[in-house]
């Protein structure tokens, strides 16, 4: 089963290069982020014309999550996060994939806040934001099923996860607090699938749109996918769509993908 995570930076501007990436490559899951759709304007009916169902969460011109599944609907279970009511973003959905033979896998998109400029509210906002994430990964990890969390993380984890440490250390990606974040997740037991693949790290999913970042790949690792212990225990490979990256018209993330043997 391939489960894949792409920050598309906006459905319908970059819908041509979702939809090569898709009939390309056929992720079972696919968790995409930063949709930039309201919710009445999502464009379900392209994904199914290639044999996909969806889900999705947005909110107008920014942010928006949505789950891609094939050949089913995904089935809703969670949208958004406990513990601040007033957050409205759009940035968390939740849902179970129906498998033929086996347990249901559990799968979440996730879009985690930037935090720049730090210090201020929106760093504070998003440290906030990991530890709510955190409680909510801790139910999922108690439940004992494979359970995949997907997304943008805009957390660089390590000094090799980034072309020039010098050039990223006042930002919110790599600082301290966002790096203990992400870190206590692993420390729950969550598997970095890319980190553990790739110890020596230099494995890009984002190259900034400035400055020629894809040009002389000058890239970080943010997109992640975490991996409950079922889910770990059953890791074949992952890997980075990079090429896709260097497509007319294309996001600035690279599709992100696990493949599990269940």
């Amino acid at each position: 089963m391939r489960i894949a995570s792409f920050n598309i930076n906006g459905i319908k501007a970059r819908m041509p290069r979702l939809l090569e990436w898709l009939e390309e490559t056929r992720p079972d899951v696919a968790c995409l982020q930063e949709i930039k759709s309201q919710d009445e304007g999502f464009p379900a009916e392209k994904f199914e014309d290639i044999g996909y169902g969806a889900i999705w969460h947005g909110q107008k011109s920014f942010n928006g999550v949505a789950i891609l599944a094939r050949d089913q609907v995904p089935e809703e279970t969670k949208r958004g996060l406990d513990g601040e009511p007033e957050d409205e973003h759009s940035r968390y959905l939740e849902a179970s994939i129906k498998r033929p033979e086996g347990p249901d896998v559990r799968v979440a998109s996730i879009y985690l806040p930037n935090g720049n400029p730090q210090p201020g509210p929106k760093f504070d906002f998003k440290l906030r934001w990991m530890k709510r994430l955190r409680n909510r990964a801790a139910e999922l990890w108690q439940e004992e099923t494979p359970a995949v969390l997907a997304g943008d993380y805009n957390v660089i984890p390590r000094d090799n996860d980034v072309f020039s440490v010098k050039a990223m250390a006042n930002d919110a990606l790599m600082q301290p607090e966002s790096r203990q974040g992400y870190q206590r997740l692993l420390h729950d037991g969550w598997t970095d699938a890319l980190g553990v693949t790739y110890p020596a790290g230099q494995i890009w999913t984002y190259w900034d749109y400035r400055s020629g970042g894809w040009q002389r790949d000058q890239g970080f690792r943010i997109d992640h996918l975490l991996l409950s212990p079922p889910a770990a225990d059953r890791l074949l490979r992952c890997g980075v769509d990079k090429e896709h990256r260097g497509r007319e018209k294309a996001s600035d993330h690279a599709p992100t993908w696990v493949e599990l043997d269940l």
